[in-house]
């Protein structure tokens, strides 16, 4: 069951590159070859800038730096092993019943498996794990919704929620807006209880390139008001993807901050909207419709800014937040984030957005519920855990999405 995350995003035009239409790595496109190799040929470690913001304060490894035996390892291939001697905890199933806010239709992508085969093994890891609910972001509408209602509702009708999508067709037409409302509503009789995920990572939430930058659909469009409202009016929240993690927009050279195993995620140079601009959208949304609650997921893609995540918490009582394919914000920061979680305990809800497999979940778990240090993760850096009070845990797993999901 590994994997299916990417491959599910990559399939449903949800990771930005193939959905925006920028293509790999679309920054590499405007270098020209010579500066290429300039950068790679570059002795970096005279480089005042490199130094500092590979050592800090310390300036440099405090060591004689030269050529050996391990120039030809490349970033991509490192794995470093850890000599650190600390504590391993395992932690097989949640503490507390969970609610699972953030998936796909993952059980489709499982190769040699038949689609129900692949779902009846989910439903015994969740059992295995604690997962108690699973909410489905179906990103659908129409037959492909009522296919998935069939898929999930009428077999594990008391495991799943679905969410559905929101129309994207004829987006110009004069009755869109129409339109739109009309399939949400249909759709909330066939069992839809949300909307999600909606994503717009610099294209609009249809995610075509093709379409000129004052003719893409973007969150805070008057001609999906009647939308948002209608979300509200039926008490169907909405799981927002917007922008995606800042490094995206960085170039993709020595000082990118992710590995390149995310460089697939790269939007420099594209001709998509920038991350701020993007960010911008969130509070016209919130304002605009207070009757409706929003869930930022990915917390907000402001997961590297937690002083600037709280403050939009504060000023917006309408917006939630998930921690879906975070972890490695909290990890590397297990301090900040466990008073970031205490402090809004009313606000976030759990989610993975990563597939099936019964070892992810049980990442998560060691993650917020151990104190174990220098734990490996999916990125670069290394995670730390959060330890979070039972209290914290009881309304981060199921308490706050009991409270705020449509369950009726």
């Amino acid at each position: 069951m590994k994997n299916n995350r990417r491959v599910f995003l990559r399939n449903a035009g949800l990771i930005g590159l193939s959905a925006a239409g920028v293509g790999t790595l679309p920054g590499c496109k405007t270098k020209e070859a010579k500066t290429a190799r300039e950068l790679s040929e570059k002795e970096w470690t005279s480089d005042p800038e490199w130094l500092k913001v590979k050592y800090g304060e310390w300036s440099g490894p405090g060591v004689p730096v030269g050529p050996g035996p391990m120039d030809h390892v490349l970033l991509k291939d490192y794995a470093p092993k850890s000599s650190v001697i600390a504590p391993q905890s395992f932690i097989p199933k949640a503490k507390f019943p969970v609610i699972d806010c953030h998936l796909h239709h993952y059980p489709a992508l499982e190769k040699g498996k038949r689609p129900k085969e692949a779902l009846e093994e989910w439903v015994k890891t969740m059992d295995e794990v604690g997962i108690e609910k699973s909410v489905i972001l179906t990103v659908a509408t129409g037959s492909q919704f009522d296919m998935l209602v069939d898929f999930y509702l009428n077999s594990y009708p008391e495991r799943f929620r679905l969410f559905c999508g929101i129309e994207k067709k004829d987006i110009d037409k004069e009755d869109y807006p129409e339109r739109a409302v009309r399939e949400l509503e249909r759709c909330y009789n066939m069992g839809a209880r949300g909307v999600g995920e909606v994503t717009d990572k610099g294209y609009g939430i249809t995610g075509d390139p093709r379409l000129a930058p004052n003719e893409r659909l973007h969150f805070d469009d008057v001609r999906i008001d009647p939308f948002w409202s209608k979300c509200g009016e039926l008490n169907m929240p909405v799981n927002l993807h917007l922008a995606d993690h800042p490094s995206s927009w960085q170039p993709p050279d020595v000082y990118q901050e992710r590995t390149p195993i995310f460089q697939q995620f790269n939007q420099f140079g594209g001709e998509g909207l920038p991350y701020e601009e993007l960010l911008a959208f969130l509070p016209k949304l919130l304002t605009k419709h207070p009757e409706t609650n929003f869930i930022a997921c990915h917390l907000a893609n402001l997961g590297n800014d937690l002083q600037r995540l709280a403050k939009t918490l504060d000023a917006y009582p309408n917006l939630f937040l998930d921690i879906s394919a975070r972890d490695y914000e909290i990890g590397r920061q297990p301090r900040a984030a466990a008073r970031f979680l205490i402090q809004y305990s009313d606000r976030v809800l759990f989610g993975t957005d990563m597939g099936m497999d019964k070892g992810m979940y049980q990442g998560w778990w060691r993650l917020l519920e151990s104190a174990d240090e220098h734990m490996p993760g999916r990125l670069w850096w290394r995670y730390y855990g959060l330890e979070l009070p039972d209290e914290v845990l009881l309304k981060l797993y199921s308490q706050n999405a009991l409270n705020l999901l449509n369950w009726t």
